[in-house]
């Protein structure tokens, strides 16, 4: 039950975390309970660590046939994410792995090292027929451990000797770090990147996304990748009735600032338990303002904590949405962020070499027939 206080760690254990219990995911047939064995031993555990797995997975590219995204394909480096956004939709996913979407899914993550060279392989296939290749859709690719494992600096890299078009999406500032590569291909068409900004409130940043990059510096992150040729988006995302939705008109004018070409923004969605951790979050961080908030967010998607019809999701509908679409127009045309994102080229797209160490079909002297 949400709010049970047995499945809540000590906060001086999971301080500068997002989540505030770790119940366990919706496919467990067994729930862990910390119980008192009656010995009066004071005993201190120790703060909640990250941990990485390897995720050994045999393909890298996930298709989607949403109508509501202008995507059908994308790449997650890692599974679960360091920053632990503590409205982040994709929580849930960690119950399909047997973990909690709770503090497991911010301290329990699978990275995939191989998806370079996963990449490559399922690029040279003779039927692969490039598109735009979206990623940091599901959970961040420059979250913290990206920096010491570079599996996104490796999965740009094998696009860019692919001149593969690709669409990345992140509140990292790491990804500063792969301005060369993004830059090269953001001036020829083939990469943009949209960087999400909640709040320019480091106080509320700070307990909304503990461990992603604070406010300014995901400002200088647009900065840094403008200079360098990239197309930036800024993404109000989510917007948070009673909580960051004041600040949408300051969000956009300090991106474009920076550097910022169009904006976009995402209502606040709270699919399966999602809802439960972000209730017990409010009434734990703001509690004078908990039921102000929901009353917001139910207004956003008829009266409850989440609509997942496809159209709607993602703005949600009555006058509380109306209100949020109509000022973020207005501040994006105000702004000039109103134009539409490059169109991103796959017309250019060459196959990656086929491994030397694999065979062609009739050896090695086959009279010319070759793999195309």
């Amino acid at each position: 039950m949400i709010g049970d206080e047995s499945d809540r760690p000590d906060p001086a254990r999971r301080r500068g975390r997002g989540a505030v219990s770790n119940r366990s995911g919706r496919f467990e047939t067994e729930t862990r309970v910390a119980v008192d064995d009656g010995w009066d031993i004071e005993e201190d555990l120790p703060p909640l660590r990250t941990e990485v797995a390897i995720d050994a997975t045999r393909t890298v590219i996930a298709r989607n046939a949403s109508p509501d995204i202008p995507f059908d394909r994308s790449i997650n480096p890692y599974r679960g994410c360091e920053h632990g956004c503590i409205y982040c939709f994709a929580r849930p996913s960690h119950a399909f792995l047997g973990l909690s979407p709770g503090l497991d899914f911010e301290t329990k993550l699978l990275a995939k090292p191989d998806a370079p060279r996963l990449l490559a392989a399922e690029l040279a296939r003779p039927g692969y027929r490039p598109a735009t290749i979206a990623i940091g859709t599901n959970t961040d690719p420059y979250q913290p451990v990206e920096k010491r494992m570079r599996i996104m600096r490796g999965v740009l890299e094998v696009l860019r000797d692919c001149a593969h078009p690709v669409s990345v999406v992140t509140k990292g500032a790491i990804v500063e770090r792969d301005a060369d590569i993004l830059g090269a291909m953001g001036r020829t068409g083939l990469a943009a990147v949209g960087i999400s900004v909640t709040s320019l409130d480091r106080r509320l940043s700070r307990a909304m996304e503990p461990r992603a990059a604070a406010p300014e510096r995901r400002l200088a992150a647009i900065r840094t990748l403008s200079a360098a040729g990239v197309p930036v988006r800024v993404m109000v995302a989510p917007v948070i009735p009673g909580l960051n939705d004041a600040e949408i008109e300051a969000i956009l004018a300090a991106a474009r600032d920076a550097g910022a070409t169009t904006a976009s923004y995402v209502a606040l969605r709270l699919p399966r338990e999602v809802a439960g951790l972000f209730r017990e979050w409010l009434e734990e961080t703001f509690p004078a303002r908990a039921s102000r908030v929901m009353a917001g967010v139910r207004a956003l998607h008829g009266g409850r904590d989440y609509d997942p019809q496809w159209g709607r999701r993602m703005t949600g509908e009555g006058v509380e949405a109306d209100l949020i679409a109509r000022r973020f127009r207005l501040a994006r045309a105000r702004l000039g962020l109103d134009r539409r994102g490059p169109a991103l080229d796959a017309s250019r797209f060459r196959p990656p070499p086929r491994d030397p160490r694999q065979l062609t079909l009739f050896g090695a002297d086959d009279g010319g027939t070759r793999r195309r």
